[in-house]
Protein backbone atom coordinates (compact mmCIF):
# COMPACT_ATOMS: atom_id res chain seq x y z
CA UNK A 1 0.00 0.00 0.00
CA UNK A 2 1.14 3.54 -0.74
CA UNK A 3 1.90 5.24 2.57
CA UNK A 4 0.37 8.73 2.29
CA UNK A 5 -0.48 11.28 4.93
CA UNK A 6 -1.68 14.91 4.98
CA UNK A 7 -0.98 17.83 7.27
CA UNK A 8 -1.13 21.61 7.42
CA UNK A 9 2.14 23.44 7.88
CA UNK A 10 4.25 26.57 7.49
CA UNK A 11 7.27 26.52 5.21
CA UNK A 12 10.30 27.44 7.34
CA UNK A 13 13.09 27.11 4.78
CA UNK A 14 14.11 25.46 1.51
CA UNK A 15 17.31 23.95 0.10
CA UNK A 16 18.26 23.05 -3.44
CA UNK A 17 18.54 19.36 -4.25
CA UNK A 18 19.95 18.26 -7.57
CA UNK A 19 19.02 20.21 -10.69
CA UNK A 20 15.27 20.66 -10.20
CA UNK A 21 14.25 19.55 -6.70
CA UNK A 22 14.17 21.19 -3.29
CA UNK A 23 14.17 19.98 0.30
CA UNK A 24 11.33 21.77 2.09
CA UNK A 25 11.32 22.14 5.88
CA UNK A 26 7.84 22.65 7.31
CA UNK A 27 6.44 23.09 10.80
CA UNK A 28 3.21 21.11 10.75
CA UNK A 29 0.17 20.92 12.99
CA UNK A 30 0.24 17.17 13.77
CA UNK A 31 3.71 15.92 12.80
CA UNK A 32 5.94 18.72 14.06
CA UNK A 33 8.91 19.49 11.87
CA UNK A 34 8.95 17.63 8.56
CA UNK A 35 11.70 17.68 5.92
CA UNK A 36 10.46 16.48 2.56
CA UNK A 37 11.50 16.53 -1.09
CA UNK A 38 9.50 18.55 -3.60
CA UNK A 39 10.39 17.11 -6.98
CA UNK A 40 10.72 19.40 -9.97
CA UNK A 41 9.68 22.58 -8.14
CA UNK A 42 12.59 24.59 -9.57
CA UNK A 43 11.29 24.10 -13.08
CA UNK A 44 9.11 26.86 -14.52
CA UNK A 45 6.50 24.23 -15.38
CA UNK A 46 6.12 23.12 -11.74
CA UNK A 47 2.50 23.01 -10.61
CA UNK A 48 3.14 23.97 -6.99
CA UNK A 49 6.64 25.43 -6.72
CA UNK A 50 5.40 28.91 -5.78
CA UNK A 51 3.29 27.48 -2.95
CA UNK A 52 6.37 26.04 -1.26
CA UNK A 53 8.24 29.27 -0.68
CA UNK A 54 9.17 30.33 2.90
CA UNK A 55 6.28 31.59 5.06
CA UNK A 56 3.68 29.79 2.96
CA UNK A 57 0.86 28.26 5.02
CA UNK A 58 -0.14 25.16 3.11
CA UNK A 59 -2.06 21.89 3.19
CA UNK A 60 0.34 19.18 2.06
CA UNK A 61 0.13 15.51 1.11
CA UNK A 62 3.29 13.49 1.76
CA UNK A 63 4.49 10.10 0.59
CA UNK A 64 6.62 8.32 3.19
CA UNK A 65 10.07 7.64 1.70
CA UNK A 66 13.05 5.68 2.97
CA UNK A 67 15.11 8.70 4.01
CA UNK A 68 13.02 11.78 3.22
CA UNK A 69 9.30 11.99 2.60
CA UNK A 70 8.11 13.27 -0.77
CA UNK A 71 5.56 16.04 -1.31
CA UNK A 72 2.88 14.94 -3.77
CA UNK A 73 0.17 17.62 -3.40
CA UNK A 74 0.07 21.20 -2.09
CA UNK A 75 -2.82 23.60 -1.53
CA UNK A 76 -2.47 27.16 -0.19
CA UNK A 77 -4.20 27.84 3.13
CA UNK A 78 -2.89 31.39 3.69
CA UNK A 79 -0.72 33.36 1.25
CA UNK A 80 1.43 34.97 3.95
CA UNK A 81 4.49 35.21 1.70
CA UNK A 82 3.06 37.78 -0.73
CA UNK A 83 2.71 40.72 1.70
CA UNK A 84 5.78 39.71 3.71
CA UNK A 85 8.32 39.69 0.88
CA UNK A 86 7.07 43.10 -0.28
CA UNK A 87 8.07 44.83 2.98
CA UNK A 88 11.63 44.60 4.31
CA UNK A 89 10.76 45.09 7.97
CA UNK A 90 8.02 42.47 7.91
CA UNK A 91 10.15 40.10 5.82
CA UNK A 92 13.11 40.19 8.20
CA UNK A 93 10.83 39.73 11.22
CA UNK A 94 9.20 36.74 9.53
CA UNK A 95 12.64 35.29 8.77
CA UNK A 96 13.59 35.51 12.46
CA UNK A 97 10.30 33.83 13.42
CA UNK A 98 10.88 30.98 10.95
CA UNK A 99 14.47 30.47 12.12
CA UNK A 100 13.43 30.42 15.78
CA UNK A 101 10.63 27.94 15.12
CA UNK A 102 13.11 25.75 13.26
CA UNK A 103 15.57 25.83 16.17
CA UNK A 104 12.93 25.08 18.80
CA UNK A 105 11.54 22.09 16.89
CA UNK A 106 14.80 20.16 16.81
CA UNK A 107 13.29 16.65 16.67
CA UNK A 108 11.62 15.84 13.35
CA UNK A 109 8.25 14.12 13.60
CA UNK A 110 7.61 15.23 17.20
CA UNK A 111 4.31 17.16 17.54
CA UNK A 112 4.75 20.78 18.64
CA UNK A 113 1.22 22.11 18.25
CA UNK A 114 1.65 25.17 20.45
CA UNK A 115 4.78 26.27 18.60
CA UNK A 116 3.00 25.77 15.27
CA UNK A 117 0.07 27.91 16.42
CA UNK A 118 2.44 30.61 17.70
CA UNK A 119 4.29 30.72 14.37
CA UNK A 120 1.09 30.84 12.31
CA UNK A 121 -0.37 33.56 14.52
CA UNK A 122 2.77 35.69 14.32
CA UNK A 123 3.04 35.36 10.53
CA UNK A 124 -0.66 36.19 10.17
CA UNK A 125 -0.18 39.33 12.27
CA UNK A 126 2.84 40.37 10.20
CA UNK A 127 1.06 39.72 6.91
CA UNK A 128 -1.97 41.71 8.09
CA UNK A 129 0.20 44.77 8.63
CA UNK A 130 -1.91 46.17 11.47
CA UNK A 131 0.72 45.80 14.21
CA UNK A 132 4.30 46.98 14.52
CA UNK A 133 6.47 44.12 13.15
CA UNK A 134 9.00 44.66 15.93
CA UNK A 135 6.34 44.17 18.61
CA UNK A 136 4.97 41.08 16.86
CA UNK A 137 8.47 39.59 16.70
CA UNK A 138 9.22 40.23 20.37
CA UNK A 139 5.83 38.85 21.41
CA UNK A 140 6.58 35.68 19.43
CA UNK A 141 10.04 35.38 20.99
CA UNK A 142 8.66 35.70 24.53
CA UNK A 143 5.84 33.22 23.96
CA UNK A 144 8.12 30.77 22.16
CA UNK A 145 10.56 30.93 25.09
CA UNK A 146 7.66 30.31 27.45
CA UNK A 147 6.74 27.24 25.38
CA UNK A 148 10.35 26.02 25.60
CA UNK A 149 10.51 26.63 29.36
CA UNK A 150 12.83 29.63 29.06
CA UNK A 151 10.44 32.48 29.84
CA UNK A 152 12.32 35.33 31.55
CA UNK A 153 11.24 36.29 35.05
CA UNK A 154 9.60 39.72 34.69
CA UNK A 155 7.39 40.35 37.71
CA UNK A 156 9.34 38.29 40.26
CA UNK A 157 12.96 37.48 41.13
CA UNK A 158 14.39 34.75 38.91
CA UNK A 159 16.23 33.18 41.85
CA UNK A 160 14.06 33.49 44.95
CA UNK A 161 10.68 34.31 43.43
CA UNK A 162 10.22 37.51 45.47
CA UNK A 163 7.42 39.56 43.83
CA UNK A 164 8.63 42.64 41.99
CA UNK A 165 9.07 44.61 39.94
CA UNK A 166 12.84 44.63 40.52
CA UNK A 167 15.43 47.04 39.15
CA UNK A 168 18.04 44.50 38.01
CA UNK A 169 17.84 42.11 35.05
CA UNK A 170 20.37 39.37 34.33
CA UNK A 171 20.00 37.23 31.21
CA UNK A 172 22.23 34.39 32.45
CA UNK A 173 20.33 34.22 35.76
CA UNK A 174 16.91 34.08 34.08
CA UNK A 175 15.56 37.64 34.21
CA UNK A 176 14.66 40.12 36.95
CA UNK A 177 16.57 39.94 40.22
CA UNK A 178 15.83 41.34 43.67
CA UNK A 179 18.49 43.36 45.56
CA UNK A 180 19.55 40.32 47.63
CA UNK A 181 20.02 38.04 44.60
CA UNK A 182 21.39 40.59 42.12
CA UNK A 183 24.54 39.46 40.31
CA UNK A 184 27.42 41.49 38.96
CA UNK A 185 26.90 42.45 35.34
CA UNK A 186 23.13 42.88 35.66
CA UNK A 187 21.49 45.64 33.67
CA UNK A 188 18.91 48.06 35.03
CA UNK A 189 16.10 48.55 32.51
CA UNK A 190 13.54 51.29 33.00
CA UNK A 191 10.30 50.13 34.69
CA UNK A 192 8.46 50.81 31.42
CA UNK A 193 10.57 48.13 29.70
CA UNK A 194 9.37 45.45 32.12
CA UNK A 195 5.78 46.64 31.69
CA UNK A 196 6.18 46.23 27.92
CA UNK A 197 7.67 42.75 28.25
CA UNK A 198 4.77 41.64 30.42
CA UNK A 199 2.25 43.13 27.97
CA UNK A 200 3.83 41.35 25.00
CA UNK A 201 3.95 38.03 26.82
CA UNK A 202 0.25 38.18 27.67
CA UNK A 203 -1.06 39.87 24.52
CA UNK A 204 -2.00 43.21 26.08
CA UNK A 205 -1.65 45.07 22.79
CA UNK A 206 -3.04 48.50 23.83
CA UNK A 207 -0.33 48.67 26.50
CA UNK A 208 2.39 47.44 24.13
CA UNK A 209 1.45 49.78 21.31
CA UNK A 210 1.46 52.79 23.63
CA UNK A 211 5.14 52.24 24.48
CA UNK A 212 7.53 54.82 22.96
CA UNK A 213 10.33 53.86 20.59
CA UNK A 214 13.13 53.93 23.16
CA UNK A 215 11.22 51.54 25.44
CA UNK A 216 10.58 49.17 22.53
CA UNK A 217 14.25 49.16 21.54
CA UNK A 218 15.41 48.42 25.10
CA UNK A 219 12.85 45.63 25.42
CA UNK A 220 13.93 44.14 22.09
CA UNK A 221 17.53 44.06 23.27
CA UNK A 222 16.63 42.13 26.43
CA UNK A 223 14.41 39.68 24.55
CA UNK A 224 17.02 38.98 21.87
CA UNK A 225 19.79 38.50 24.45
CA UNK A 226 17.65 36.15 26.54
CA UNK A 227 16.62 34.04 23.55
CA UNK A 228 20.11 33.68 22.11
CA UNK A 229 21.55 32.85 25.53
CA UNK A 230 19.26 29.83 25.74
CA UNK A 231 19.73 28.84 22.10
CA UNK A 232 23.50 29.00 22.76
CA UNK A 233 24.09 30.59 19.37
CA UNK A 234 23.12 33.71 17.48
CA UNK A 235 20.14 33.79 15.16
CA UNK A 236 21.51 34.46 11.67
CA UNK A 237 18.45 36.47 10.68
CA UNK A 238 18.28 38.69 13.78
CA UNK A 239 20.99 41.24 12.82
CA UNK A 240 19.02 41.93 9.62
CA UNK A 241 15.79 42.78 11.43
CA UNK A 242 14.86 46.43 11.05
CA UNK A 243 13.74 47.84 14.40
CA UNK A 244 11.74 50.80 13.15
CA UNK A 245 9.03 51.47 15.73
CA UNK A 246 5.77 53.12 14.79
CA UNK A 247 5.44 56.04 17.16
CA UNK A 248 2.02 56.44 18.76
CA UNK A 249 0.52 59.90 18.56
CA UNK A 250 -0.25 61.63 21.83
CA UNK A 251 -3.95 61.93 22.81
CA UNK A 252 -5.67 64.85 21.15
CA UNK A 253 -3.30 65.00 18.19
Amino acid sequence: MVNLYRDTGVVLRTHKLGEADRIITLLTRRHGKVRAVAKGVRRTSSRFGARLEPFGHVDVQFYTGRTLDVITQVETVDAFALPLVADYQRYTAASAIAETADRLSAEEGEPVLKLYLLAVGALRALAGGERDPSLVLDAFFLRAMSYAGWAPAITECARCGLPGPHAAFNVAAGGSMCPDCRLAGSVHPAPEVLILLEALLHGEWPVAEAAPGVTRRDASGLVAAHLQWHLERQLRSLPLVERRAREVAAPGK
